[in-house]
Formats: C-alpha cells, structure tokens, sequence
C-alpha cells in the first residue's frame, strides 16, 4: 500500500491524537539480524547462532535486538507516511520505549503511527509520535514509543 501523504508539514497540525500511517508488513531476516549484530559488536548467541536458539531458545529461532526493532521505525515511517515540501527529517529523540515482546526470526512486523503532539517551529514542526509495532495475529505488540521527529522545510 502506498504511504499516507500529506502535502505540507502543517497539514498535519489538525490530526493530533489520529493513528494516520500503518506501514506494510516487514520481514526481520537472519541477514539482517547478523548485519546489525556486526554494526553494533552485540554478537550474543541469542541473535546470531541459529543452531544454539533451534536448541535452547523457547521459539527455537534467534531474536531480532531490541534496537534493531527501534532502529526500524524511520524505514516503516516512510512505508506509511510521506510529508511534502519537507527538506530534511531529524530522529530528535525519544521519551518512552518499551520492547514489550520479542521479534523472532523470520517475523513479519508493521508499526502504527499515532500524531500525538505537533509544535510549530520557525523551520518546521516537531511531531511527537506514539508509535506500535506489532506482528500479525499478536494482540502484544512487540515495541511502543514516543519518538519525536523534526521535519525542515
């Protein structure tokens, strides 16, 4: 599904407290999971022995790092929503993040972004999202967060 457009960053101004972007589902590979445990040097067998987690892990597959799952949410962000006449978008930081349930190899996830604050400033707007991620049947959701974002025009 195409992403949710709006075509000025004040166009969202009027959608505070909506859910406006559901993004299309994404499978967490092994190779992924290998590559961020090489960015990140956090190499625990729980990610990248596949052998040991068929054996000793309760799902019998690696799991995803949590922040791997967090580090997701700017390619899900612009799977679900596109903002025009926009120059540049900032991660500003992030108030509250849960790793409510853990992401197994080989999930599908999507996130739900709901527009819970927007602050005007002089080169755009400051957004506060509540975001979920969940996978597909689950009524746990696998991460919540309150991210903010700053979008320059």
């Amino acid at each position: 599904m195409p992403p949710r457009t709006f075509a000025y960053i004040a166009d969202l101004e009027s959608h505070v407290g909506e859910e406006l972007g559901i993004s299309d589902w994404f499978e967490v590979t092994q190779e992924r999971i290998n590559a961020f445990a090489d960015a990140t040097d956090d190499r625990q067998w729980i990610h990248t022995d596949v052998e040991r987690a068929r054996a000793q892990a309760s799902s019998g597959r690696t799991i995803a790092h949590g922040f791997l799952t967090l580090s997701l949410l700017a390619p899900l962000f612009a799977a679900a929503l596109e903002v025009g006449h926009t120059t540049t978008s900032v991660n500003y930081g992030l108030n509250r993040v849960r790793f409510t349930s853990p992401v197994n190899c080989g999930d599908r996830i999507r996130a739900r972004f709901t527009l819970q604050q927007y602050q005007r400033l002089d080169s755009g707007a400051q957004l506060t999202w509540n975001v979920l991620i969940e996978r597909p049947g689950e009524a746990k959701p696998v991460l919540i967060a309150e991210w903010l974002m700053r979008r320059i025009q």
